[in-house]
């Protein structure tokens, strides 16, 4: 059986097509399926239309959540809810092709693999937004502790062993690809272009985007704590070079009064504190999300056949 996992947050303008195209895209290659729209606390349309389309094909299933959690919760949550054999992951905005699906399932079969992802390379759509996104994979890429995931996204599929695997790690800041890629496995690829969203407005703001980029460097990178050591050393070095100018220029008699101890002091050291307290302030806040050990997610209600509603 396959299982495919897709989170929408007010997606109603586009909700009809997503479903008509996966629908089509999936049973060119299977009849053994459900598919699995998770409800990221969305306020407009987006759950009546999805049922709408359930009551004809109960093939559908809507998991509602409580609120919004976010979009690697509410993949978090289809997973744990997806009974299938093989297990797809796919945004709701139609910038991954459904149609990729089919070239997904042949290769993880054939290959005998337990994981492929998409690979993106290019991307269609706001020029800024693909800028961004280049920036945070070249920058994980050569920092990140984790190889060989560079243009990889949610976008994937994994057989259940795989998922038992990424479900089995509890940690509520969450990066899935990266995640993923840390399980292991026998994994591939299949390369695709990044489309642009069809309809509606992005959810993924730069904020979130920027947020999501640092809750990976942070969960698989020691480098913002090395950096620390690289420039406390550096500052180290570059204060003890400036003292030494200071006691020289005050034996030449061209010291500028006041400023060795102000300036040098307040400005530089004080620049270097605040930068190294904001590191490891990251640090300490995802530590402390973990000992909170609150629920990834809430569910408000699962619409399945097991239920029959």
């Amino acid at each position: 059986m396959f299982s495919l996992v897709i989170p929408v947050f007010n997606e109603e303008k586009l909700i009809n097509e997503l479903i008509s195209r996966t629908i089509a895209a999936i049973e060119a290659f299977t009849p053994d399926y459900e598919v699995i729209f998770v409800d990221d606390g969305s306020v407009d349309s987006s759950i009546q239309l999805i049922l709408s389309q359930r009551e004809k094909n109960k093939k559908i299933k809507l998991l509602t959540l409580s609120r919004n959690f976010g979009h690697q919760a509410a993949f978090t949550a289809g997973l744990e809810y997806s009974t299938g054999d093989i297990v797809g992951m796919m945004d709701g905005d139609l910038q991954d092709p459904p149609e990729l699906l089919e070239a997904m399932y042949r290769k993880l079969l054939d290959e005998d693999l337990e994981i492929v992802s998409g690979k993106r390379t290019g991307r269609k759509g706001n020029k800024r937004r693909n800028l961004a996104s280049r920036l945070f994979h070249s920058v994980f890429r050569n920092i990140g502790e984790l190889k060989n995931i560079e243009n990889y996204g949610n976008f994937s599929m994994m057989k259940r062993i795989a998922v038992d695997a990424l479900l089995s790690m509890k940690e509520k800041v969450r990066y899935l690809p990266g995640l993923r890629s840390m399980i292991g496995f026998r994994q591939g690829y299949v390369e695709y272009v990044r489309d642009d969203r069809l309809k509606g407005r992005p959810k993924m703001t730069f904020t979130n985007l920027f947020r999501l980029a640092g809750d990976a460097i942070f969960s698989f990178s020691r480098f913002p704590i090395r950096i620390c050591l690289i420039l406390g050393t550096a500052g180290t070095l570059i204060f003890m070079g400036a003292g030494i100018w200071v006691i020289i220029s005050k034996v030449t008699g061209i010291a500028i009064p006041g400023w060795s101890s102000t300036l040098l002091s307040l400005y530089f050291l004080g620049s270097i504190q605040l930068v190294f307290l904001g590191i490891l302030g990251e640090y300490i806040y995802r530590n402390y999300k973990e000992s909170q050990n609150r629920p990834i997610f809430f569910v408000r209600k699962f619409y399945d056949d097991a239920e029959g509603k």
